[in-house]
């Protein structure tokens, strides 16, 4: 079984590494999903999107060589719902975030009196 340029076929997530994911197709050839193509959003650990052992669907996008596959996680459509999920999770277990210096300055007290208690205590 051969594959073309803008296929889409299943295979396994054979490897992961920071910048993407090796992926072990049917047909017996090997292609890399680069971070840039697992999502749309902004991806900064590839194993939040895939993991070690499944199986995906991926789109080829390129073929260099007959043997450097170019693949696509984004490009198929039956992930996106899946990648939505997934993020929605992450950002619902990040915690609330005030974000600015007000809320620093607001803490500041806080934080040099217990560090003051801290030292006062070593010394006891």
């Amino acid at each position: 079984m051969s594959i073309r340029v803008g296929d889409i076929t299943k295979g396994v997530i054979s490897g992961i590494q920071p910048y993407g994911a090796f992926v072990q197709l049917e047909n017996g050839c090997k292609g890399l999903i680069h971070i840039s193509e697992i999502s749309d959003s902004y991806v900064k650990d590839v194993h939040l999107y895939v993991h070690l052992h499944e199986r995906v669907r991926v789109k080829v996008l390129e073929i260099n060589d007959g043997e450097h596959i170019k693949l696509s996680l984004k490009a198929v459509s039956a992930n996106r719902e899946r990648f939505q999920a997934i993020r929605r999770s992450y950002i619902k277990a990040l915690p609330r975030m005030i974000i600015g210096y007000a809320s620093l300055a607001a803490h500041l007290d806080d934080w040099i009196e217990q560090a003051y208690q801290g030292i006062q205590e070593d010394h006891l």
